[in-house]
């Protein structure tokens, strides 16, 4: 009698494990363990300065680990394993890793003197070596992808906040990264603009594009999260799914919160 093949075990996309992140004598990130799987659209809420945006440029790499470890795909952020020894990476090495992962900005951070195609075209020509035939043929479809297919011309300065934004959406989707991380995407935006760059969001969540969100749009992590966490004071205070954690959170500091946003936003 034949027996059934064991089920595939597939390994969380991104891994932190008991990670720390020190600026002086400031500890901005205190032991956080938390798993992201391949798939899900993880939002992370809380106030300013308890440490959401530190995680994403630790997991970019744009900020080193203090200690503890985290993983993005299958590798050790900035080490290579070496048998049972962990050796640190160089810079080309870091750059490599950081071709897993892409970030959007609060801020579009647009190249000015170039249209919204060109800004796409420009890292993966230049970062990953792609022909300019293939790379201005995926950049379009990408812009048309976000609503922007009748502005490909169309420099950064002719372009509204939220039009700005969803180039830099499709900027970062051109690099093809296995994890796209967004650090409050709408916070620069005008109220009237924030709806379009949602509705990009939402989209890619339901691709299955693995998406990592810091975000004040509680309605909006509601709808496209897989799990929420809430973060204060550098510290993972709760995490689950959306229903849980914005509807009947079970922690104190997470009730206060959620609580003030949504006043402020009445």
């Amino acid at each position: 009698m034949s027996q059934s093949p064991a089920p595939l075990v597939v390994a969380p996309l991104v891994v932190a494990h008991d990670l720390n992140k020190h600026y002086g004598h400031f500890h901005a990130l205190k032991n956080i363990n938390v798993a992201v799987e391949r798939g899900e659209v993880m939002c992370i809420i809380g106030p300013s300065g308890s440490g959401k945006s530190t995680f994403l440029r630790c997991i970019n790499q744009l900020e080193t680990v203090s200690d503890g470890f985290l993983i993005v795909a299958d590798e050790p952020v900035g080490f290579r394993v070496a048998g049972d020894r962990l050796i640190e990476l160089d810079d080309r090495g870091i750059a490599r890793q950081r071709l897993k992962t892409a970030m959007v900005f609060q801020r579009f951070n647009l190249f000015p003197h170039m249209s919204a195609l060109e800004n796409v075209m420009e890292g993966p020509v230049q970062v990953l070596r792609q022909p300019r035939a293939r790379a201005r043929a995926q950049a379009q479809a990408l812009l048309e992808r976000v609503g922007l297919g009748h502005r490909l011309d169309a420099y950064p300065s002719a372009l509204s906040g939220g039009q700005q934004q969803r180039v830099a959406i499709a900027r970062a989707l051109a690099m093809e990264p296995e994890v796209l991380l967004f650090d409050e995407p709408t916070s620069a935006l005008d109220p009237e603009l924030v709806a379009e760059v949602l509705s990009v969001m939402r989209d890619l969540a339901r691709s299955g594009m693995t998406m990592i969100i810091v975000t004040h749009e509680l309605a909006f992590a509601r709808d496209v999260a897989s799990r929420v966490m809430f973060m204060d004071h550098g510290e993972v205070i709760e995490v689950g799914p959306p229903d849980q954690v914005l509807g009947a959170p079970q922690e104190a500091r997470t009730r206060s919160f959620i609580s003030a946003v949504r006043g402020a936003q009445d």
